[in-house]
């Protein structure tokens, strides 16, 4: 079945989807600035991805035996905060963004768990963790093997990671990655790459596939659109793979300073 067309205007932005009819600016950021831009605002608007994500991911994720957790790219802390909830007392948020820091630390249990940070150069000892969420962060990632590897460094052997990410085929039919700030949508700069490319970066590092998902959105996450008078957006990008998501398990560890081939 063809999916029915749809203009470039009403998917810029997920959260906020616009008829074509309306008029708008596209400003085009950095990462950094982007983020800084929308961390005020993040955890107010409803983002259909992100229930998506949250829907399909977390009965994925493996029950609490203790361990260390870690997430990655952590924003305001949504992933961060699940983590606690479900048990593991032992968790920390890395992300470089002072601003989404700002947001999360905010948070009372998130405080004392946030650490400013690059996550290609995380400031933690090798075999720490035993959970990895990297959430919606990939495809910010300019270095995508550095991101493997150093995953893989501060990860114990048999670590569970989880990717989470904009579907390729998103950018394929239009979507960008971005919010809208008043009448103005912000799209931020971004890499996306196939999902195979991705998976086998991480597999060069040690980790191994054990699931993958690429879902589309849902009826779950239909309301959010309705609410804004887009449920026509809503059914014409329903049958697209709107995210996906990866779980690995790392198998085997690169000697120090080995890089996967």
């Amino acid at each position: 079945m063809r999916t029915p067309s749809v203009s470039r205007s009403e998917l810029a932005a997920p959260p906020s989807p616009m008829t074509g009819s309306e008029a708008e600016a596209v400003r085009r950021v950095s990462s950094a600035e982007g983020h800084a831009l929308w961390a005020p605002t993040y955890d107010r608007d409803q983002n259909p991805l992100l229930a998506l994500e949250e829907r399909k991911l977390e009965p994925l994720l493996p029950r609490p035996r203790g361990g260390f957790a870690l997430d990655v790219a952590c924003g305001t802390g949504r992933w961060l905060g699940k983590l606690l909830r479900r048990g593991l007392d032992r968790a920390v948020g890395l992300d470089l963004s002072e601003e989404m820091l700002a947001q999360a630390s905010a948070k009372v249990p998130l405080r004392g768990r946030l650490v400013c940070a690059d996550c290609e150069l995380a400031p933690l000892r090798g075999d720490l963790a035993d959970l990895i969420i990297c959430s919606f962060a990939i495809g910010y990632v300019r270095d995508l093997q550095a991101l493997a590897r150093e995953l893989a460094r501060v990860s114990r052997p048999g670590a569970y990671l989880f990717i989470s990410d904009f579907h390729p085929a998103g950018h394929e039919h239009g979507w960008r990655r971005g919010f809208r700030q008043g009448s103005e949508v912000v799209e931020i700069t971004s890499w996306p790459r196939p999902i195979e490319v991705i998976c086998r970066e991480f597999e060069k590092c040690g980790f191994k596939m054990r699931t993958k998902l690429e879902p589309s959105l849902g009826a779950p996450e239909k309301p959010v659109f309705e609410a804004r008078g887009k449920a026509h957006v809503y059914e014409a990008v329903r049958r697209i793979p709107a995210i996906f998501i990866c779980e690995f398990q790392l198998s085997s560890k690169l000697p120090a300073g080995a890089v996967g081939h």
